[in-house]
């Protein structure tokens, strides 16, 4: 522990300092629960969109079975056109969340591709727009799991660090301010002893002169 100044002064900025920490701790603990609250419930809507995206590829292998064959090219089919994102405030931190989707389908020749092509076309859409939402909904998950632990640094720092220091230190300040003071005391009363003493000796050895 450093040394401190064992003084008044340092006594009164110590008890300030623990009133600060009592004051800006129970806030600093209530934002921690309420990003921890988010957390969980990024990560509960992350686990959503990705059973529901599992559902829609076990949907589309029971459903469409013909796309074993690899003689229809699918590729380009469906792509993403534009992911727009904004932002929230959860607590004081900005998080991505999904403004809009937009899923192009590369035109095709009906009379060239399968007719099943159409419902695979919806289902590849759907799926990119799940992904492109999982995505987000992963990149929040990340951003809030930096607050929550950045906040949990500085409330460890305040109750497990800072708070106990500062108790420790006016239990330090109090104890040396009573040691002085009852020293101060003794001191006072052995001085008046000997004063007393020596008034009284000089009293008897005038009584004994001539």
């Amino acid at each position: 522990m450093a040394r401190i100044p064992l003084s008044k002064s340092q006594l009164a900025r110590e008890k300030e300092n623990l009133a600060s920490y009592n004051r800006y701790l129970p806030a600093l603990d209530l934002k921690r629960q309420q990003l921890m609250a988010a957390r969980n419930s990024a990560r509960a809507e992350r686990a959503r969109l990705e059973r529901e995206l599992a559902e829609l590829l076990r949907t589309v292998g029971a459903e469409l079975p013909m796309l074993a064959d690899r003689r229809v090219d699918l590729d380009g089919l469906v792509r993403l056109a534009e992911l727009r994102l904004g932002t929230a405030n959860v607590a004081g931190v900005r998080v991505p969340k999904v403004e809009a989707v937009e899923v192009t389908t590369a035109p095709y020749g009906r009379m060239v591709r399968p007719h099943w092509v159409d419902a695979l076309a919806v289902r590849l859409a759907e799926g990119v727009r799940l992904r492109a939402e999982i995505a987000v909904a992963a990149e929040r998950v990340a951003v809030l799991d930096q607050a929550v632990t950045k906040i949990t640094q500085r409330v460890n720092l305040f109750e497990k660090i800072l708070k106990p220091e500062a108790e420790a230190n006016i239990r330090r300040i109090l104890v040396h301010l009573g040691d002085a003071e009852r020293a101060a005391v003794v001191g006072a009363k052995i001085a008046k002893t000997k004063r007393e003493i020596e008034a009284a000796r000089t009293a008897a050895e005038g009584a004994g002169g001539p």
